[in-house]
């Protein structure tokens, strides 16, 4: 018996249930095939290592419900949980392993970059209750840039032109034209200087 199976469950701090946390697939918002088959599609042609061309990664996203519009670079081993949840603005990148984690929509801006190995989860759930499902949308503006081996959680709203530094764990709001950086996104201050007067 392994030693997680030999701690207790009852006394004075509650356990809960997970057999019985509600949640499963009521993020879906597609028929199960659906979902299935982006399952496959996604390892195929999205999420592939390979040098594939962008566009071909681009038009597969689109031909199940993402809105991308043009000049969007998309590199090698993205992934979409929800491609019909996730929308990208116009000459935008997302590097290679950027993890879009939609349980609820993710809206990006146009001339935005996420770099590498950015996770972006609008998920969690209900942990002093019963462990339901709680999504939040991600919303990032334009000329923002979340550079690599980032953690954008939902309900995050990432201003223009904002630059989150690399393992930077966001939640909350940036604002606009802010450099922030660390466990907290602290700001570190302004990317682009004002022009005086």
């Amino acid at each position: 018996m392994s030693e997680t199976a030999k701690l207790p469950t009852t006394g004075s701090t509650p356990v809960i249930p997970l057999a019985s946390a509600p949640g499963e697939g009521q993020t879906w918002d597609r028929p199960k095939w659906v979902v299935y088959a982006w399952g496959a599609v996604e390892l195929l042609l999205v999420h592939n290592p390979w040098q594939i061309s962008s566009r071909l990664r681009v038009a597969t996203l689109r031909a199940f419900g993402a809105e991308i519009e043009s000049g969007v670079i998309m590199r090698p081993r993205t992934r979409v949980r929800f491609p019909w949840k996730l929308h990208i603005g116009k000459d935008s990148w997302i590097g290679e392993g950027v993890w879009f984690h939609n349980q609820d929509h993710i809206y990006v801006g146009h001339d935005v970059v996420i770099s590498q190995e950015t996770f972006l989860t609008t998920g969690s759930h209900a942990h002093r209750r019963d462990m339901a499902l709680i999504t939040n949308p991600i919303r990032i503006e334009h000329g923002a840039w979340v550079t690599s081996r980032c953690v954008v959680l939902g309900g995050a709203v990432i201003g223009q032109s904002a630059l989150v530094q690399p393992m930077t764990v966001v939640r909350g709001e940036v604002p606009a034209n802010a450099i922030v950086g660390g466990p907290k996104a602290a700001f570190l201050g302004n990317r682009f200087e004002s022009k005086s007067e």
